[in-house]
């Protein structure tokens, strides 16, 4: 009898544990661009002081890393973080409003592309995610926020999805962003000619997994980006 309870015991957790994983599946495919993340980190910001020039980093791993790895960069600064692990540029536009334009910020800081090169929610074209981008451009500039689109940073390899040898794609998405900003008045943020190494790819000094950056990846993002929001804020 015990051993027929302990059976049964085991039989329920498993049914318990094999229930919340498929109600945590459908909840990720119906908030596919987990919209729910920062709803309430919103809802508890006040609106920019007058004198507040606030901004958004909107993005991926690498953004919210960023908060991660050096959080002290952030402090006593008008910077909010919204960055998602894993995100593609179509999740972003989506809640592009949400987490960035609601939050009325100054300038949006868009670092975004990569998950898209390596395929995270299907394939796309360099096209695609590159309009992607705009959307989010077109977006915030209507509402009278300053843009700063970052160069995606150099990728040899992915961990997670080997041999799709990306560095040429990513050369070429930064070609197209470059020529978007200066097309249409927005600054553009080279992180790539500064981390690049000899084979297009991200050296491990500066990411150990060759895509996420270490500290020392950030320490050397920051002046660049503390430059690209400056230059944004110019009247």
């Amino acid at each position: 009898m015990i051993k027929m309870n302990f059976l049964v015991l085991g039989l329920l957790t498993l049914l318990n544990c094999t229930t919340e994983v498929k109600v945590k599946e459908k909840e990720a495919v119906l908030d596919w661009p987990n919209l729910k993340q920062f709803q309430e980190a919103n809802a508890s910001l006040e609106t920019p002081k007058p004198d507040e020039n606030r901004v958004v980093f909107m993005g991926n791993s690498i953004t919210i890393g960023w908060l991660q790895a050096r959080p002290e960069f952030f402090n006593n600064k008008p910077y909010i973080n919204r960055g998602i692990s894993g995100q593609t540029t179509p999740q972003m536009l989506i809640r592009f409003r949400q987490d960035v334009i609601a939050l009325q910020p100054s300038v949006v800081v868009i670092l975004a592309g990569i998950n898209d090169i390596a395929g995270n929610t299907g394939s796309s074209t360099l096209e695609m995610i590159a309009d992607n981008i705009k959307g989010m451009a077109e977006l915030a500039e209507a509402n009278g926020i300053k843009v700063v689109l970052s160069s995606v940073l150099p990728a040899y390899d992915f961990p997670w999805s080997p041999n799709m040898q990306p560095a040429p794609k990513v050369k070429k998405l930064n070609a197209m962003l470059k020529a978007y900003c200066a097309k249409k008045g927005h600054v553009y943020l080279d992180y790539f000619s500064a981390m690049v190494d000899e084979r297009d790819g991200l050296p491990k000094k500066y990411a150990s997994d060759e895509i996420h950056p270490t500290q020392e990846g950030y320490a050397v993002m920051e002046p660049l980006l503390e430059a690209a929001i400056a230059q944004a804020l110019q009247p």
